[in-house]
């Protein structure tokens, strides 16, 4: 659906004493995508947490089929899965810069009133941001 790509150099406290990215980096690395992926739609995460809308993660897959080392430059995709509504899903790929995929990914998050920490509708400011995308 709406796709969008981060770059990110993979530094020294991200690996092991081999030099391999450790797995719980990752989850980081899919933040930052998503991050960027609102921010390409003009939407600050910043302001709508202070407009009371929070996004838990509420399920997040990974499947590591190559490992990235110290000071790759990897290239993240980030996609929207589908029309977001209680819950928004995004489908990742990890690549390095030969384009070899290493490393596949979903977060499922939900959209939450801060106040009442209750499941709430997406706003309807991003899908008309996404509509727009």
């Amino acid at each position: 659906m709406k796709s969008h790509q981060t770059n990110v150099k993979v530094r020294y406290a991200e690996t092991d004493q081999m030099g391999v990215v450790h797995h719980g980096v990752y989850p980081q690395y899919l933040e930052m995508a998503r991050l960027d992926w609102l921010d390409a739609l003009g939407i600050s995460y910043r302001d709508m947490e202070k407009n009371g809308v929070m996004l838990p993660v509420y399920e997040m897959k990974l499947q590591y089929l190559q490992p990235a080392y110290f000071d790759d430059e990897l290239k993240i995709e980030v996609v929207l899965a589908e029309e977001p509504r209680v819950r928004i899903r995004f489908v990742y790929k990890i690549f390095n810069k030969e384009n070899e995929l290493l490393t596949k990914g979903e977060t499922t998050l939900v959209f939450m009133n801060s106040e009442t920490k209750k499941p709430i509708k997406c706003p309807q400011y991003i899908l008309d941001k996404i509509h727009e995308f």
